[in-house]
């Protein structure tokens, strides 16, 4: 293949993920007269909208009225607009991780303990300050504010340093404690750290205005995901908010005035409390480990993960985003219970979802399901009840009602398979069941008497993937022609993620190598395979085939691929049994608009440099590409000269200059002046040269003055008429012009028919024309008939 990576899926863009371990930074626009909080996602910063994607992991970020900075590698990046890059920062000899915006400077810090002022808008390197790692590692800087030119910076010794910038001296030094710095925080008039979670240090005073007096509250986040609230007056801790992520807090923000705090975390979240929790911003905290489509439109994923919760996540906006986390009870044994965090290992969804609650989660280790209720994003009211059509590890499958969480009955006189049910699909008109085991059956069963009608069982192959059967297709009219074909790859023997395209014809499977491969179901063959960074644990097809969503091992986000087949012409042919496939990256938040570019260049470059030879086979018959116009009416040329037949002849102009004698047809060429007016026409083998390309370049009417100029009695011979004869039985011998050479044949035959059956030469080879003409005619109309017979049969059989 001429592309590398898949030909029918790119990269689009990913689903669920917010934020990661880098603090945010929040910035407020004054023209907006609102505050926006700028996360760090892998290699793009969201503030609301997407920023372009860089190059590397994003390893700080820092803001100030009109920019913001980012860290990736040994570079500094500033944007504006969120998206656009107007300044670029290069000079560090290892990478950059701490930022701090300095008026019309910003200053960087780098792995190797050097600090590097910038000019914002010249891009120069104002300063360059290095510290002794061993004696004073840098591990946070801030500004004093009222203190002109003086960066405070602190070490991971637990030393401090104050520098005027911009004389570069040293002002003072703190001895300061045996314990490092993480954080500096400047509230009110006074300089804090964090010591120890709980305990914090005061340092100095930037302003004494004793007259004023005040309570300050600073917030501390600890590794454990708890947020604590410091009175300054006091020092001391009042209180805490126990878990208010899952991981360590990585960043919190104070809103100037209002009583707003907004903290972000490792956990994927970001959330605004004022006392108590106002609006979150969540997402998966593990991997999540099924995904699968919600709906007839493909806008809504769901998605389900180690972490126990079930989330829908809209591929048009976050804001459509719904469900969430839950926690189940159930009496058992006469006590309550509590199911919480426990992994989904299947999810169904069913029509109808405005009268109930339309969704079934099925949990690892307990045999009680949930629902939840789409439309409302929560929980379903039956949560304890199951609530579908479940299949156990016993071969049991039972029935019960959605909207009074009844039972309805059971499959089977005593138990459906003997052994663990892997799979249990329902046709989209509640007639057949389709139930796979792991006794290397598949049985078909009628929804209402509960009765089995068909079994099939699989020599040598074991059933254990629970989606081979429940999500082989959705109808099963299209499920019973593959089990009579009984391709091998439509059951694995391992827990192989895989999916469905909508039409049925495309298998896309997932392996722990971390391929993905899309099979050809009619023909069986491979034909796209990419690697990814990380293995699938899950893959869905939307339903309108446009994207495929794929969740993957030690990732958070949901990921789409684009379709290209969609929108491009993609050819498809089997991939070798040697062919190696190459890695495509993850998509990111954003799309690559550059890369994006090349890609669909290479995609259809296949396509575009293929040229169609003239005659694919010499067994074919193959039409011209002329217009009907040029050959069609030569039998009816005589009707359309008398309809256009002029009413008055033209006028002579009164001083005509000299003029050549041209030859008739559609490209002007000037008469010879002497030589043969006929070709010798018997020596045409290739029809597109010699008279018969002449006679392609020629209208009706100097087609017809040709054939006639053939006669004797028009300056012809009787052996030009038998050449021409001959060059009618070469052009059917090279089943090329078909068409042509029957337009051009009837019409010899309506000119000179009556010449024909008076000369015997004419006769005999008129003779072995008509021959030739019978067989291939006799041979196109069988297959035209086989082709028929089919088309008939196709349509009025029932499958």
């Amino acid at each position: 293949l001429s592309k590398k990576g898949s030909v029918i899926f790119s990269d689009f863009r990913a689903l669920g993920l917010y934020r990661n371990h880098i603090p945010h930074v929040v910035r407020y626009h004054k023209k907006h007269r609102e505050f926006y909080a700028v996360t760090a996602v892998g290699n793009c910063f969201h503030t609301y909208n997407v920023s372009n994607a860089l190059p590397e992991d994003i390893s700080y970020l820092a803001t100030d009225r009109m920019l913001v900075y980012v860290a990736n590698g040994r570079k500094v990046t500033a944007f504006a607009r969120n998206k656009e890059v107007v300044h670029t920062y290069t000079g560090h000899g290892a990478d950059v991780h701490l930022l701090l915006p300095f008026g019309d400077h910003v200053i960087s810090v780098d792995r190797d303990n050097v600090v590097v002022v910038w000019d914002v808008e010249s891009e120069e390197e104002y300063l360059q300050i290095t510290f002794d790692k061993v004696s004073f590692e840098v591990s946070a800087l801030m500004h004093p504010s009222t203190y002109l030119n003086k960066i405070l910076f602190g070490s991971s010794q637990g030393g401090f340093q104050l520098w005027n910038v911009k004389s570069n001296k040293l002002l003072y030094t703190f001895p300061g404690w045996a314990v490092g710095v993480p954080v500096l925080q400047q509230v009110g008039w006074s300089i804090f750290i964090l010591k120890a979670e709980t305990e914090l240090i005061h340092i100095f005073v930037v302003e004494e205005l004793s007259a004023i007096h005040i309570v300050i509250f600073l917030a501390a986040g600890s590794p454990v995901g708890h947020i604590g609230l410091w009175d300054l007056e006091e020092k001391k801790l009042v209180c805490q908010m126990k878990d208010a992520h899952n991981t360590a807090v990585a960043g919190l923000t104070f809103l100037h005035g209002e009583p707003l705090l907004i903290t972000n975390g490792a956990d994927n979240s970001i959330q605004v409390s004022g006392g108590r929790l106002l609006r979150s911003c969540l997402a998966h905290c593990a991997p999540p480990t099924k995904v699968q489509h919600h709906g007839l439109n493909g806008h809504h994923i769901l998605s389900a993960g180690q972490d126990g919760t079930l989330q829908s996540f809209s591929t048009v906006h976050e804001r459509f985003n719904s469900l969430g986390h839950g926690t189940i009870y159930f009496l058992f044994c006469g006590t309550m219970a509590v199911m919480d965090n426990e992994m989904v290992i299947s999810i169904l969804f069913i029509a109808r979802q405005s009268d109930w609650d339309s969704i079934v989660a099925c949990h690892r280790g307990y045999l009680m399901t949930n629902t939840w209720n789409y439309q409302k994003g929560s929980m379903g009211a039956h949560s304890y009840v199951v609530k579908s059509l479940v299949g156990l590890s016993s071969g049991h499958i039972d029935v019960y009602n959605m909207q009074s969480s009844m039972h309805r009955g059971q499959y089977g006189e005593d138990k459906a398979h003997k052994g663990p049910v892997r799979g249990v699909s329902v046709d989209g008109l509640n007639q057949l069941i389709i139930s796979a085991g792991a006794d290397k059956l598949v049985k078909i069963w009628k929804f209402k008497p509960r009765k089995r009608v068909e079994n099939f069982k699989f020599l040598g192959v074991h059933i254990t993937n629970e989606l081979s059967c429940s999500r082989l297709v959705s109808d099963c009219s299209l499920f019973l022609p593959f089990l009579t074909l009984s391709r091998k790859y439509l059951f694995l023997s391992d827990d192989t993620p895989q999916a469905f395209s909508p039409d049925g014809r495309w298998l896309i499977t997932a392996a722990m190598d971390c391929t993905i491969r899309t099979w050809d179901l009619p023909s069986g063959c491979l034909v796209d395979c990419f690697l990814v960074d990380s293995a699938a644990v899950s893959l869905t097809m939307s339903p309108t085939g446009d994207f495929l969503a794929s969740s993957h091992v030690d990732s958070l986000g949901i990921y789409l691929w684009s379709n290209n087949t969609l929108c491009s012409m993609v050819s498809l042919r089997p991939l070798p049994s040697d062919y190696e496939p190459t890695v495509i990256m993850l998509p990111g938040t954003c799309p690559n608009q550059d890369e994006e570019g090349e890609e669909e260049g290479d995609l259809n470059s296949e396509v575009i440099d293929y040229e169609s030879p003239e005659q694919l086979d010499q067994q074919l018959v193959t039409l011209s590409l002329l217009p009907d116009s040029r050959w069609k009416n030569l039998l009816h040329l005589d009707i359309i000269k008398k309809r256009n037949k002029p009413k008055e002849p033209p006028k002579v102009p009164k001083a005509a200059p000299f003029f050549m004698h041209t030859i008739p047809g559609l490209i002007p060429q000037f008469a010879p002046s002497e030589g043969s007016k006929h070709h010798n026409l018997s020596s045409l083998f290739l029809p597109d040269d010699g008279p018969v390309g002449m006679l392609k370049e020629m209208g009706l009417s100097g087609i017809d003055a040709e054939l006639r100029g053939l006669a004797p009695d028009m300056g012809g011979d009787v052996s030009v008429l038998q050449d021409f004869l001959k060059m009618m039985a070469n052009m059917l011998n090279s089943k090329r012009d078909f068409d042509l050479a029957q337009a051009y044949l009837a019409l010899f035959l309506k000119l000179h028919l009556r010449l024909i059956t008076q000369e015997p030469e004419l006769m005999e080879e008129a003779y072995r024309v008509s021959e030739k003409l019978e067989e291939m005619w006799t041979s196109m109309q069988t297959l035209f008939n086989q082709s028929l017979c089919l088309l008939s049969y196709t349509k009025s059989a029932l499958l």
